[in-house]
């Protein structure tokens, strides 16, 4: 065997054996269960949830600018509202999802048009499914794990792709703090494995028998400077009316 060959067939090994000690330290951890936790945390089952968000975004060409939100969502009907009340040039727009239906509305044109869960929220580095709910460990299969630590934390570090095509994310790789099964770091990766942007969760609120974040920073990783900052006030679990989820709803609040 020639020396060439001899490397590449070490390399190989090495790799084959560090992927045989990863998937054997995943099941001796029972990543899953660490997923569905974390599922638990922030799905809000048979209570609706309102909040108030501060989004403050970042960008390179158009500056620093300030959108407040309202924030509607029923988990178990897979439902969201959002409501844009700042700034006064894109007050009244709104976004609906129905189940597999998402809408953006404009007041301009009094015309819905749909859109994506992928797609930028408003423009910003927030995308539109960053405030639904969505489950890891249904949408992803566990590719790798590892122990380490985050700052101060002690944290599962987990490596997923994703088991169906809708998702947003093609590969996510996931910073779990070890103490409460709450994500603090997420990166988005393409197909062709090319980070896309990196989210931070460094503030969560305890919202009755959840912990959500409250504070969500998202970092464009393909344009430098590009980030946005979500804050969540005014939360509540109080029931909401069926018609707070409805086109008409947002038509009468633009007025």
């Amino acid at each position: 065997m020639t020396s060439r060959r001899r490397l590449l067939f070490i390399g190989a090994l090495v790799l084959a054996l560090a992927s045989c000690a990863a998937t054997a330290l995943a099941q001796e951890v029972d990543v899953q269960a660490i997923l569905r936790a974390v599922d638990e945390q922030s799905n809000f089952g048979d209570r609706d949830f309102a909040a108030v968000m501060t989004i403050i975004t970042q960008d390179p060409e158009k500056g620093a600018e300030k959108m407040v939100v309202r924030q509607f969502r029923r988990d178990r009907e897979n439902k969201f509202l959002l409501l844009i009340e700042e700034p006064r040039i894109q007050m009244g727009q709104g976004y609906l999802m129905d189940g597999d239906n998402l809408w953006f509305y404009d007041p301009e044109s009094r015309q819905f048009s749909h859109t994506s869960l992928k797609e930028n929220f408003a423009g910003s580095a927030a995308r539109n499914d960053d405030f639904s709910f969505r489950s890891l460990s249904e949408d992803y299969r566990v590719v790798g794990y590892e122990s380490g630590a985050l700052g101060a934390y002690d944290v599962h570090i987990i490596e997923l792709e994703a088991v169906r095509d809708d998702v947003s994310d093609p590969y996510l790789k996931v910073w779990v703090a070890k103490d409460a099964n709450v994500v603090l770091k997420m990166e988005s990766y393409s197909l062709t494995k090319r980070l896309m942007r990196t989210a931070l969760f460094p503030n969560y609120i305890r919202v009755g028998d959840k912990v959500i974040p409250r504070v969500m920073i998202f970092v464009d990783e393909l344009v430098q400077g590009r980030r946005a900052q979500v804050t969540l006030d005014e939360v509540s679990l109080s029931d909401l009316p069926d018609t707070v989820f409805t086109k008409a709803f947002i038509e009468r609040a633009s007025r």
